[in-house]
């Protein structure tokens, strides 16, 4: 029954692009989570926070079947995959390195064409082969034979100060080398959004690929060309964007790009929980998405029956995953969920909630 008032609260939430607002988001929210109010998070409760890694590893699965949903729905993926004219590597530089953290830095001037959408982003890293293993060491321990390497888009605020959102997470083994490849795509849709006026910032974090000090020593020796002081330009971090020319790949009913658009379509909108006062301590990941809204006037029938006007509304959607922290008694808790409905996938001219596409 709570699936069914959440499904029947957004499918009125988005019933026409005028009505779609941040208190009507913020109402939905409410209703999945079962509140009446806000829970009352201040930055304070951020404060030392440490996300279990199951929390982590739940949300970065939703994710990435998130990324494979949305893609499976851009026309034209094979081609794109194959390397359609137009994809661009960038090579970026590390700004910072030790063990355990990386920072790096891509200057991304006139890397994504205008008119264009990046379907798909990938972090190549080049991972060298470390030392081999005393025999003795194996066998004191239970055997740790990966590392958990996590890639954080870095936001940098007005202030000077910086705030990480994680974007992907995987296990990488110890002793293998060669490239590995980590999806950025959620890095590029927030910067382009939000920074796109400064260079792209990520970190790349090595941790033990369970918890213990043992599991933590032998990611230590995960070692990536990126971290080489000698040689700058031995496997240097690359940028691989898969990008849509939206004039040509566009997606059928989607708003032309810098046009005043009359008929019924999908416009960009997108909403940054890090700015919203109600949002940027709640909600941790993501630090915002691209929710798309309904735009444009339909054509009315001469003769309605008292049926009402037909409206530009959405007819399909889709779900975003979320972490978020939510407060009981005392104690601040740290979950995952999948919110329904709040991405518009397709807009129609609809007839009292009725789609007539």
């Amino acid at each position: 029954m709570g699936h069914l008032i959440i499904w029947m609260l957004c499918a009125v939430l988005f019933s026409s692009a005028q009505s779609f607002s941040h208190e009507d988001m913020k109402d939905a929210l409410l209703r999945k989570l079962g509140l009446e109010e806000l829970p009352r998070i201040h930055k304070r409760d951020l404060e030392n926070l440490v996300i279990p890694s199951h929390i982590k590893n739940k949300y970065l699965s939703m994710l990435r079947l998130h990324n494979k949903r949305r893609r499976r729905s851009v026309p034209s993926l094979a081609g794109i995959l194959r390397g359609i004219t137009g994809n661009a590597d960038v090579a970026g530089e590390v700004m910072y390195s030790d063990r355990t953290r990386q920072r790096l830095v891509f200057e991304m001037d006139a890397r994504i064409p205008e008119n264009s959408e990046v379907t798909m982003a990938e972090l190549k890293l080049f991972k060298k082969a470390p030392k081999k293993l005393p025999v003795t060491e194996k066998r004191k321990h239970r055997p740790a034979n990966n590392a958990r390497v996590s890639i954080y888009w870095v936001e940098v605020l007005e202030n000077g100060s910086n705030r990480t959102s994680l974007v992907d997470s995987r296990l990488v083994p110890i002793i293998e080398s060669g490239w590995r490849s980590f999806d950025v795509t959620q890095a590029i849709q927030y910067w382009s959004k939000t920074q796109r006026k400064n260079p792209l910032y990520l970190e790349v974090w090595i941790e033990g690929e369970r918890p213990g000090n043992y599991a933590a020593e032998m990611a230590k020796r995960v070692h990536f060309a990126t971290q080489e002081t000698a040689d700058k330009t031995l496997g240097k971090p690359e940028l691989v964007l898969y990008t849509l020319n939206l004039e040509e790949y566009g997606s059928r009913g989607d708003c032309e790009p810098n046009k005043v658009n009359g008929v019924c379509c999908r416009e960009e909108y997108f909403i940054n929980f890090r700015e919203l006062t109600w949002t940027q301590y709640w909600i941790i990941e993501p630090a915002g998405y691209q929710a798309f809204r309904c735009a444009g006037g339909c054509k009315q029938p001469k003769r309605n029956y008292s049926y009402g006007e037909r409206t530009c509304a959405a007819v399909e959607s889709a779900p975003l995953p979320m972490m978020y922290l939510v407060k009981r008694g005392d104690f601040t808790e740290i979950e995952v969920a999948e919110f329904p409905n709040m991405i518009v996938e397709k807009c129609g001219c609809t007839m009292d909630n009725i789609s007539i596409v």
